[in-house]
Protein backbone atom coordinates (compact mmCIF):
# COMPACT_ATOMS: atom_id res chain seq x y z
CA UNK A 1 0.00 0.00 0.00
CA UNK A 2 1.42 3.23 -1.23
CA UNK A 3 2.00 5.88 1.77
CA UNK A 4 -0.41 8.40 0.12
CA UNK A 5 -3.34 6.43 -0.82
CA UNK A 6 -6.81 7.46 0.38
CA UNK A 7 -10.35 6.17 0.74
CA UNK A 8 -13.42 8.14 -0.75
CA UNK A 9 -13.31 10.43 2.02
CA UNK A 10 -10.10 11.55 1.97
CA UNK A 11 -8.49 9.62 4.66
CA UNK A 12 -5.09 8.25 4.29
CA UNK A 13 -5.07 4.59 4.47
CA UNK A 14 -1.57 3.92 6.02
CA UNK A 15 -3.05 6.42 8.64
CA UNK A 16 -6.19 4.62 9.37
CA UNK A 17 -4.10 1.48 9.16
CA UNK A 18 -1.63 2.43 12.31
CA UNK A 19 -4.44 4.28 14.24
CA UNK A 20 -6.84 1.04 13.74
CA UNK A 21 -3.77 -0.85 15.43
CA UNK A 22 -2.83 1.00 18.49
CA UNK A 23 -7.17 1.86 19.24
CA UNK A 24 -7.16 -1.76 18.36
CA UNK A 25 -4.23 -3.05 21.57
CA UNK A 26 -5.75 0.18 23.55
CA UNK A 27 -9.11 -1.80 23.56
CA UNK A 28 -8.86 -5.18 23.21
CA UNK A 29 -8.49 -6.17 26.76
CA UNK A 30 -12.30 -4.60 27.36
CA UNK A 31 -13.67 -7.25 25.91
CA UNK A 32 -11.10 -9.97 26.61
CA UNK A 33 -9.80 -9.47 29.92
CA UNK A 34 -11.54 -7.35 32.18
CA UNK A 35 -14.84 -8.65 30.46
CA UNK A 36 -15.52 -11.33 27.98
CA UNK A 37 -16.88 -11.59 24.81
CA UNK A 38 -19.01 -14.24 23.66
CA UNK A 39 -18.98 -14.69 19.87
CA UNK A 40 -21.53 -16.28 17.23
CA UNK A 41 -20.97 -15.73 13.23
CA UNK A 42 -17.56 -15.42 12.48
CA UNK A 43 -18.04 -17.75 9.46
CA UNK A 44 -20.86 -15.75 7.92
CA UNK A 45 -18.32 -12.54 8.52
CA UNK A 46 -16.14 -14.23 6.04
CA UNK A 47 -18.55 -15.56 3.42
CA UNK A 48 -19.92 -11.66 2.78
CA UNK A 49 -18.32 -9.84 -0.44
CA UNK A 50 -16.42 -7.42 -0.46
CA UNK A 51 -18.74 -4.66 -0.18
CA UNK A 52 -22.49 -3.48 -0.26
CA UNK A 53 -22.56 -5.37 3.28
CA UNK A 54 -24.65 -3.54 5.25
CA UNK A 55 -24.67 -4.72 9.24
CA UNK A 56 -27.77 -3.59 11.76
CA UNK A 57 -27.55 -3.93 14.88
CA UNK A 58 -29.16 -2.71 18.54
CA UNK A 59 -27.39 -0.01 20.12
CA UNK A 60 -26.49 0.02 24.15
CA UNK A 61 -23.31 2.56 24.24
CA UNK A 62 -22.01 5.07 22.01
CA UNK A 63 -18.52 3.57 21.68
CA UNK A 64 -17.58 0.57 22.88
CA UNK A 65 -20.52 -1.61 20.86
CA UNK A 66 -18.93 -0.18 17.51
CA UNK A 67 -14.92 -1.27 18.92
CA UNK A 68 -16.19 -4.66 19.66
CA UNK A 69 -17.49 -4.83 16.55
CA UNK A 70 -14.70 -4.08 14.19
CA UNK A 71 -12.59 -6.37 16.80
CA UNK A 72 -15.14 -9.28 15.90
CA UNK A 73 -15.00 -8.54 12.19
CA UNK A 74 -10.84 -7.92 11.79
CA UNK A 75 -10.55 -11.42 14.08
CA UNK A 76 -13.09 -13.52 11.39
CA UNK A 77 -11.27 -12.03 8.66
CA UNK A 78 -7.83 -13.45 10.00
CA UNK A 79 -9.04 -16.64 10.57
CA UNK A 80 -10.55 -16.91 13.95
CA UNK A 81 -13.82 -19.06 15.04
CA UNK A 82 -16.01 -16.96 17.01
CA UNK A 83 -12.83 -15.42 19.02
CA UNK A 84 -10.97 -12.19 19.29
CA UNK A 85 -8.09 -14.40 21.25
CA UNK A 86 -4.15 -13.13 19.68
CA UNK A 87 -4.26 -9.30 18.62
CA UNK A 88 -2.49 -10.43 15.92
CA UNK A 89 -5.23 -10.06 13.65
CA UNK A 90 -4.89 -6.20 13.86
CA UNK A 91 -1.57 -6.10 12.00
CA UNK A 92 -3.99 -6.22 8.56
CA UNK A 93 -7.56 -4.99 8.86
CA UNK A 94 -10.03 -4.67 6.30
CA UNK A 95 -9.92 -0.42 6.21
CA UNK A 96 -13.26 -0.16 4.39
CA UNK A 97 -15.33 -1.02 7.12
CA UNK A 98 -17.53 2.39 8.13
CA UNK A 99 -19.82 2.87 11.04
CA UNK A 100 -22.83 5.24 10.80
CA UNK A 101 -22.59 7.84 14.29
CA UNK A 102 -23.79 11.33 14.85
CA UNK A 103 -21.60 14.18 14.09
CA UNK A 104 -21.90 16.39 16.63
CA UNK A 105 -20.79 12.94 19.22
CA UNK A 106 -17.72 12.64 16.84
CA UNK A 107 -16.75 15.94 16.98
CA UNK A 108 -16.91 16.06 20.71
CA UNK A 109 -12.89 15.49 21.71
CA UNK A 110 -9.81 14.46 20.26
CA UNK A 111 -10.86 10.77 21.06
CA UNK A 112 -13.61 10.89 18.93
CA UNK A 113 -12.38 12.69 16.47
CA UNK A 114 -9.64 9.47 16.30
CA UNK A 115 -12.69 7.02 16.48
CA UNK A 116 -14.19 9.15 13.65
CA UNK A 117 -11.00 9.19 10.91
CA UNK A 118 -11.10 5.08 11.93
CA UNK A 119 -14.37 4.65 10.31
CA UNK A 120 -16.89 7.07 11.24
CA UNK A 121 -19.58 8.29 8.90
CA UNK A 122 -20.73 11.57 10.39
CA UNK A 123 -24.41 12.84 9.34
CA UNK A 124 -26.79 15.08 10.95
CA UNK A 125 -29.60 13.43 13.30
CA UNK A 126 -32.85 15.01 11.92
CA UNK A 127 -34.92 14.13 15.54
CA UNK A 128 -31.77 14.95 18.11
CA UNK A 129 -29.11 17.95 18.77
CA UNK A 130 -27.36 19.41 21.65
CA UNK A 131 -29.61 17.43 23.77
CA UNK A 132 -32.63 18.92 22.61
CA UNK A 133 -35.30 17.32 20.50
CA UNK A 134 -35.43 18.78 16.68
CA UNK A 135 -37.67 18.05 13.21
CA UNK A 136 -35.32 18.97 10.92
CA UNK A 137 -34.65 17.22 6.94
CA UNK A 138 -32.08 14.52 5.99
CA UNK A 139 -29.43 15.72 4.42
CA UNK A 140 -28.84 14.23 1.25
CA UNK A 141 -25.21 14.75 1.21
CA UNK A 142 -25.58 12.11 4.83
CA UNK A 143 -27.67 9.75 2.41
CA UNK A 144 -25.13 9.82 -0.84
CA UNK A 145 -22.06 9.65 1.93
CA UNK A 146 -23.67 5.89 3.17
CA UNK A 147 -24.05 5.01 -0.64
CA UNK A 148 -20.31 5.92 -1.12
CA UNK A 149 -19.11 4.03 2.10
CA UNK A 150 -21.81 0.66 0.80
CA UNK A 151 -19.92 1.15 -2.72
CA UNK A 152 -16.30 0.70 -1.31
CA UNK A 153 -17.07 -1.54 1.40
CA UNK A 154 -18.77 -2.59 4.68
CA UNK A 155 -21.12 -0.27 6.68
CA UNK A 156 -22.24 -0.91 10.44
CA UNK A 157 -25.67 1.32 11.75
CA UNK A 158 -27.89 1.19 14.73
CA UNK A 159 -31.11 2.22 13.19
CA UNK A 160 -32.79 3.09 16.53
CA UNK A 161 -30.24 5.95 17.06
CA UNK A 162 -30.67 5.79 20.77
CA UNK A 163 -28.83 3.44 23.39
CA UNK A 164 -32.26 2.67 24.97
CA UNK A 165 -34.14 -0.45 23.97
CA UNK A 166 -37.36 -1.24 22.48
CA UNK A 167 -37.23 2.50 20.50
CA UNK A 168 -39.16 2.54 16.77
CA UNK A 169 -36.31 2.13 14.16
CA UNK A 170 -35.79 5.13 12.26
CA UNK A 171 -37.06 4.74 8.24
CA UNK A 172 -33.92 6.31 6.94
CA UNK A 173 -32.44 2.87 7.22
CA UNK A 174 -35.19 0.83 5.47
CA UNK A 175 -34.86 3.81 2.60
CA UNK A 176 -30.88 3.49 2.33
CA UNK A 177 -31.72 -0.30 1.92
CA UNK A 178 -34.23 -0.15 -1.10
CA UNK A 179 -32.44 2.52 -2.35
CA UNK A 180 -28.91 0.93 -2.78
CA UNK A 181 -29.98 -2.86 -2.39
CA UNK A 182 -27.13 -3.95 -0.28
CA UNK A 183 -26.88 -7.64 1.82
CA UNK A 184 -28.30 -6.97 5.22
CA UNK A 185 -27.01 -9.05 7.80
CA UNK A 186 -28.48 -8.73 11.54
CA UNK A 187 -26.20 -8.13 14.65
CA UNK A 188 -28.12 -8.92 18.08
CA UNK A 189 -25.79 -7.54 20.39
CA UNK A 190 -26.08 -7.74 25.03
CA UNK A 191 -23.80 -7.02 27.86
CA UNK A 192 -21.99 -3.59 26.68
CA UNK A 193 -24.52 -1.95 29.00
CA UNK A 194 -23.77 -3.41 32.23
CA UNK A 195 -19.87 -3.32 31.45
CA UNK A 196 -19.55 0.17 30.30
CA UNK A 197 -20.85 3.84 30.86
CA UNK A 198 -23.33 4.98 28.58
CA UNK A 199 -20.54 6.43 26.51
CA UNK A 200 -18.88 3.24 25.98
CA UNK A 201 -15.48 4.93 27.05
CA UNK A 202 -15.59 3.63 30.62
CA UNK A 203 -15.37 0.55 32.16
CA UNK A 204 -18.63 0.42 35.08
CA UNK A 205 -18.40 -3.58 36.06
CA UNK A 206 -15.72 -6.24 35.53
CA UNK A 207 -16.37 -10.08 34.56
CA UNK A 208 -19.22 -9.15 32.34
CA UNK A 209 -20.28 -11.61 29.44
CA UNK A 210 -20.82 -9.83 26.35
CA UNK A 211 -22.30 -11.17 23.44
CA UNK A 212 -22.40 -10.62 19.54
CA UNK A 213 -24.46 -12.55 18.01
CA UNK A 214 -24.50 -12.52 13.95
CA UNK A 215 -27.16 -13.27 12.07
CA UNK A 216 -27.51 -14.50 8.54
CA UNK A 217 -28.14 -12.32 5.68
CA UNK A 218 -31.98 -11.56 5.49
CA UNK A 219 -33.69 -12.14 2.20
CA UNK A 220 -35.05 -8.85 1.36
CA UNK A 221 -37.32 -7.61 -2.17
CA UNK A 222 -36.28 -4.47 -2.54
CA UNK A 223 -38.71 -3.44 -5.11
CA UNK A 224 -41.55 -5.03 -3.54
CA UNK A 225 -41.59 -4.65 -0.08
CA UNK A 226 -42.47 -1.53 1.67
CA UNK A 227 -40.42 0.76 3.87
CA UNK A 228 -42.82 -0.94 6.82
CA UNK A 229 -42.25 -3.92 5.75
CA UNK A 230 -38.64 -3.90 6.14
CA UNK A 231 -38.49 -1.93 9.47
CA UNK A 232 -40.56 -4.60 11.25
CA UNK A 233 -38.26 -7.12 9.90
CA UNK A 234 -35.47 -5.23 10.83
CA UNK A 235 -36.79 -5.12 14.38
CA UNK A 236 -37.57 -8.66 14.57
CA UNK A 237 -33.97 -9.40 12.71
CA UNK A 238 -32.23 -7.06 15.92
CA UNK A 239 -34.31 -8.78 18.58
CA UNK A 240 -36.04 -5.01 19.02
CA UNK A 241 -39.83 -5.94 17.83
CA UNK A 242 -42.32 -4.64 20.68
CA UNK A 243 -43.53 -8.29 20.79
CA UNK A 244 -40.09 -9.03 22.58
CA UNK A 245 -41.46 -6.81 25.36
CA UNK A 246 -43.85 -9.69 26.42
CA UNK A 247 -41.40 -12.27 27.47
CA UNK A 248 -39.32 -9.95 29.54
CA UNK A 249 -40.14 -9.38 33.30
CA UNK A 250 -42.13 -5.68 34.17
CA UNK A 251 -39.30 -5.95 37.10
CA UNK A 252 -36.39 -6.68 35.01
CA UNK A 253 -37.18 -3.98 32.72
CA UNK A 254 -38.13 -1.44 35.30
CA UNK A 255 -34.83 -1.95 36.85
CA UNK A 256 -32.81 -1.18 33.47
CA UNK A 257 -35.07 1.62 33.05
CA UNK A 258 -33.96 3.31 36.74
CA UNK A 259 -29.93 2.53 35.51
CA UNK A 260 -30.17 4.17 32.17
CA UNK A 261 -31.46 7.04 34.35
CA UNK A 262 -29.36 7.35 36.37
CA UNK A 263 -26.41 6.69 33.62
CA UNK A 264 -27.57 8.78 30.96
CA UNK A 265 -25.09 11.42 29.21
CA UNK A 266 -26.51 15.24 29.87
CA UNK A 267 -24.98 17.50 26.91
Amino acid sequence: MGLFKRNPFGHNLFMKRWLIRILGLMTHSRYKGFNSLQIEGSDIVRSLPENNVLFVSNHQTYFADVVAMLHVFYASLAGREDSIKNVGYLWNPKLNIYYVAAKETMSKSLLTRLLAYAGSISIERTWRADGKDVNRQVKMSDITNIGTALDDGWVITFPQGTTRPWKPLRKGTAHIIKNYKPIVVPVVIDGFRRSFDRKGLYIKKKGILQSIQIKEPLEIDYEKESVADIIEKLEYAIEQHPSFLKVIPQEELAAYEEDHRKREWRY
